[in-house]
């Protein structure tokens, strides 16, 4: 994922920042963590710097499909990488202006816009934090291999286990499957009508695209030089496609041990004097 170009940012959100960064006489921090996750985060040795979002307003074209064939879309699969890519960067940016090691609880969403039917705005928001301590045991930088803040969809009380437990965020990774099922001839619908019968046509499709969604979420954690991708989720979005085609989008946390050779130790087991 890379970082968005300063210039792309508007105006408003510089003085914004400005008015954010640390030091400032009267500044204050603004956040979207409920009270317990803020208690959790300070707890895990992180200060709230300011919420830090990033948005796109995307064009989605339109690709031709053959309407008897299972395919994915690829022009499609990259553009609702691409917006979401946008947004996250600028985030990321936001975050990286005003010193930030990392940014907490983010969300990503869709939002259909009022502009034209193939026309949707991405946004991306978290709050960026900045760590107390060094990061031990990893170059001494909470930031990722590219030297970016890390990114973590992961709940407050969540990366206060992560971190409890050994491991640090990386950076959200993802991928994204726009995929054209095909359609049943009308003989089909006929010989499977009022049948018990599994539909090894669509089986098939939504597999697959499930399967290229979740590689390609996969092949970003690599190239973070991540251990795993914890808080993975795999959702299924129409937009306005309609009802053959569907986008799978694979969202997750990519993580790495504090230390290279930590293992997590596994409670001792209590036997009661019965047994």
């Amino acid at each position: 994922m890379t970082t968005t170009p300063p210039d792309s940012l508007p105006a408003e959100a510089m003085r914004r920042l400005a008015d954010l960064r640390p030091g400032r006489q009267g500044g204050i921090f603004t956040s979207d963590l409920t009270v317990n996750e803020f208690l959790l985060v300070r707890e895990a040795g992180f200060r709230p710097l300011g919420l830090v979002l990033g948005s796109s307003i995307y064009h989605v074209g339109v690709q031709f499909r053959r309407w008897g064939r299972n395919q994915e879309l690829r022009t499609l699969s990259q553009a609702m990488y691409s917006a979401r890519e946008h947004a996250m960067g600028r985030m990321q940016h936001e975050a990286a202006m005003l010193g930030a090691d990392g940014i907490v609880g983010v969300r990503l969403t869709v939002e259909p816009s009022g502009f034209g039917a193939h026309i949707a705005e991405f946004i991306a928001i978290g709050t960026a934090v900045r760590a107390e301590q060094p990061a031990p045991g990893y170059r001494d930088s909470w930031r990722n291999a590219k030297g970016q803040p890390f990114t973590s969809g992961l709940s407050g009380q969540d990366f206060w286990t992560l971190l409890q437990s050994g491991y640090a965020p990386l950076g959200m990774v993802m991928g994204s499957c726009v995929y054209h099922i095909a359609r049943r001839s009308p003989a089909a619908v006929v010989a499977n009508y009022g049948r018990n019968v599994e539909i090894a046509r669509y089986t098939q499709a939504l597999y697959n695209a499930r399967e290229l969604a979740m590689g390609r979420m996969q092949t970003e954690a690599e190239e973070l030089r991540a251990h795993g991708v914890v808080g993975a989720r795999l959702a299924s979005y129409h937009h306005r496609w309609g009802s053959q085609t569907t986008e799978f989008f694979a969202l997750g946390t990519a993580v790495r041990p504090l230390d290279a050779a930590h293992v997590i130790e596994r409670p001792a087991m209590v036997l009661s004097l019965d047994d």
